[in-house]
């Protein structure tokens, strides 16, 4: 693919690929009870294969508290606070005066993970939608970037996020490929968090990340869950990202040290730190 130049419609300005750089995993639920056990060892490998920087979402109170006090105690690791579509059932005031408080402090630098999930269908679907336009809302009155979630939704995510996501960085977390978002996500200026599917055999993503803005892309693993191939089934790691990052640079034709250098410079943007 040729490399782009110019701005996108959602007005990323685009970066020239540059060697060097290290990776940034920008969706890790390093606070998840299935690293407790050694989740030293997760990060030395992660930090290891090159990987600095992790974004660890919350996905509830719980988890976003557990969140904010690892990115506390851990160098490179910043949190993200918010309620998912399977917890949003219990989104409330009160839920919602903890997230801003954590946000208005500096303790977590993104709202989410929020968003909607017709999947699973937890929580029901109004209920899902009125969340997520809350956490949208609290994210552009703070100036803070969103962390998004989306299955089997697009519809519906695609026209909150035209109603309420203007003016707001936005991440679409583990995009899977829908047109229809790529299309949205561009006019809207968003990311688009590219995980373990890429990797998979036939799946669209890889035909799709191709036509996808380079100053829109992140790297992701959502570990523990959807590790790449070849490891499908076993618990996902940080590390791994460095495995999308191998297959990112296959498909574009262009180098890891490249990939790196750029998804990295797009992390630091995301967050509104470059």
């Amino acid at each position: 693919m040729a490399e782009q130049t110019g701005r996108n419609p959602g007005g990323h300005a685009s970066p020239s690929w540059s060697a060097g750089g290290l990776l940034a995993d920008s969706h890790v639920h390093l606070q998840s009870p299935e690293f407790a056990a050694d989740l030293d060892a997760v990060l030395e490998r992660a930090r290891a294969a090159g990987v600095r920087r992790f974004l660890c979402p919350g996905y509830d109170l719980a988890s976003s508290r557990a969140a904010v006090d690892l990115a506390s105690q851990s160098p490179g690791v910043v949190a993200a606070v918010g309620v998912h579509p399977n917890d949003e059932r219990h989104y409330d005031d009160g839920a919602e005066v903890e997230l801003e408080e954590w946000l208005a402090a500096g303790r977590a630098v993104a709202a989410g993970e929020m968003g909607l999930d017709y999947h699973y269908d937890h929580s029901p679907r109004d209920l899902q939608r009125e969340a997520l336009r809350r956490q949208l809302r609290l994210a552009r009155r703070l100036g803070v970037p969103v962390v998004l979630h989306n299955r089997e939704s697009d519809d519906d995510m695609a026209r909150i996020l035209a109603e309420e996501a203007g003016g707001v960085r936005g991440v679409l977390h583990a995009f899977t490929g829908s047109p229809q978002l790529v299309e949205l996500g561009c006019r809207l200026g968003l990311f688009f968090g590219i995980g373990g599917f890429l990797t998979f055999r036939n799946h669209p993503l890889a035909g799709c990340v191709r036509d996808l803005p380079r100053d829109a892309l992140l790297l992701e693993t959502d570990a523990p869950y959807l590790s790449p191939h070849p490891q499908r089934g076993s618990r996902n790691e940080p590390a791994r990202v460095a495995v999308v990052a191998s297959r990112l640079a296959e498909i574009l034709h262009t180098s890891v040290e490249d990939v790196a250098a750029c998804t990295t410079a797009n992390f630091e943007r995301f967050l509104d730190e470059a």
